[in-house]
């Protein structure tokens, strides 16, 4: 077997770049302009490489998947703090990427007891947040689990937010205070402890070691920090509407049809990292979160209406077939498909081929996928009979063949599939945007404020 690594893409993905071009590996095709999961490197032509989304790497390393892995150290103590005997080693601190991971409360100071009421805690590092939580013995707490934008919920939806920042000045430019710190992390090299007796693997180490200790300490990361922001203080009425809108890759097309719908809203995008945008309709409040977060936000309560993709909607229902949550107006933005792909070598061609592929294998079947609980409705629906889910955030493509024989994935094109050397073999559904909202009542005021949003939308959606 050769000797397999895994690099992240995201925030450390040019620094590692940059680490590696200094190491002499020669990579063939890994940088930022390009979704290519699967670089070579002409100083190591032997080894495998595949590049994952960062919170991905250390279950990798810890399964045995992949010998040697890049990523921060937030993510590993993420894995460790639940699982402390995986199989992980900590090799060496590459010395970038450096990063604290804060609780941050909306106030200067934070009551842990809430006269006697659960204390919510926002993260997407839900594991150090329980660790916190029980550390500081509090007695009543819930840990809410996000995909990110922890620093949006406090403080209707929280009291407390985990989140990860490069200074302290992040957190006051969120509107919270620091109130204390829970990790100091920077990228790592790591390893699976059964990986040193494989050929090359201190050649490899060395060449990423060496290089590091190398490089200046002293440059900068060159990030600006956010200038301070007052954090929402009046409280919410029964009457007024909280609309959620997503950041990422829908933003851009959700700011045009809010344009062409006549709602102006002041700081969307925002520069400063702002989740609070001012609107120009009284009565409403706005908040920028993932989408991936909406539908559950919407069900608990937290919001009236949200902008959201129908894919996300439909993994939550997937999950909670009788959740108050619905789609209220398709806004027919950022099209694209639900796939089922496999590696072009994979005698398959369609679910029924599929079907057989599955029972003529001994092993169980394995269904990668962001969409964990579409992934796992389809593998029952197609009676892949032995089956395991594996949750993924991101570039899902780096997992077949070697981690995966499914993927659950979207795509507009294709072409990024394809470029992979897979091939689609069932389209699930098509997405689009959607605007959603709960299937309980509102009160008549609050009902009309919510019609004149959705009229203004539907009409601008009409048109598109």
């Amino acid at each position: 077997m050769p000797l397999k690594i895994a690099l992240p893409k995201g925030r450390l993905l040019r620094k590692t770049a940059a680490l590696l071009q200094k190491a002499d590996w020669r990579l063939d095709e890994y940088n930022s302009s390009i979704s290519f999961y699967r670089p070579k490197s002409e100083k190591f032509p032997g080894l495998l490489i595949r590049v994952f989304h960062e919170k991905d790497i250390p279950i990798q390393i810890a399964m045995g998947n992949y010998d040697l892995g890049i990523c921060g150290l937030d993510w590993v103590e993420e894995l460790l703090v639940k699982y402390p005997s995986s199989d992980i080693v900590k090799v060496k601190d590459l010395q970038y990427g450096r990063s604290s991971l804060y609780i941050a409360a909306p106030g200067k100071s934070i009551d842990l007891k809430q006269n006697g009421s659960p204390l919510r805690i926002a993260s997407e590092y839900p594991n150090l947040a329980e660790a916190y939580a029980l550390k500081n013995r509090l007695s009543r707490f819930s840990v809410f689990p996000v995909w990110g934008a922890a620093e949006a919920y406090p403080p209707e939806s929280a009291e407390l937010a985990l989140m990860g920042v490069e200074d302290t000045a992040e957190i006051t430019g969120c509107g919270l205070y620091p109130v204390t710190p829970v990790l100091e992390s920077s990228t790592f090299i790591i390893a699976n402890r059964n990986s040193h007796s494989k050929p090359d693997f201190d050649k490899v180490v060395s060449s990423i070691v060496d290089a590091a200790l190398s490089v200046s300490r002293s440059v900068s990361e060159g990030k600006e920090v956010a200038a301070g922001q007052e954090i929402l203080t009046t409280k919410y009425t029964k009457d007024m509407v909280r609309l959620a809108l997503p950041d990422g890759h829908q933003q851009q097309q959700t700011v045009e049809l809010l344009n062409k719908a006549g709602i102006s809203i002041d700081g969307y995008p925002s520069a400063n990292g702002n989740r609070r945008p001012n609107i120009a309709i009284d009565g409403v409040v706005v908040k920028v979160i993932r989408p991936q977060d909406m539908p559950l936000q919407v069900a608990n309560g937290n919001f009236d209406l949200a902008i959201t993709g129908k894919d996300w909607l439909a993994d939550h229902l997937a999950q909670f077939p009788s959740s108050p949550v619905k789609e209220v107006l398709d806004l027919k933005l950022r099209k694209v498909r639900l796939v089922a792909v496999v590696h072009n070598d994979l005698p398959v061609n369609d679910n029924d081929g599929l079907q057989r592929y599955n029972a003529s294998t001994p092993e169980p079947f394995r269904v990668a996928s962001e969409y964990v609980n579409i992934a796992d409705k389809f593998a029952r629906e197609n009676h892949l009979g032995h089956y395991r889910v594996i949750p993924t955030w991101g570039a899902t493509e780096a997992f077949l063949p070697d981690d995966a024989d499914l993927l659950i994935e979207n795509t507009e094109t294709g072409r990024t599939i394809a470029r992979h050397n897979l091939k689609i073999i069932d389209t699930l559904f098509e997405s689009t945007a959607c605007l959603i909202g709960s299937t309980e009542a509102a009160d008549d005021v609050k009902r009309r404020r919510m019609d004149y949003i959705i009229g203004k939308l539907q009409a601008a959606a009409g048109d598109a």
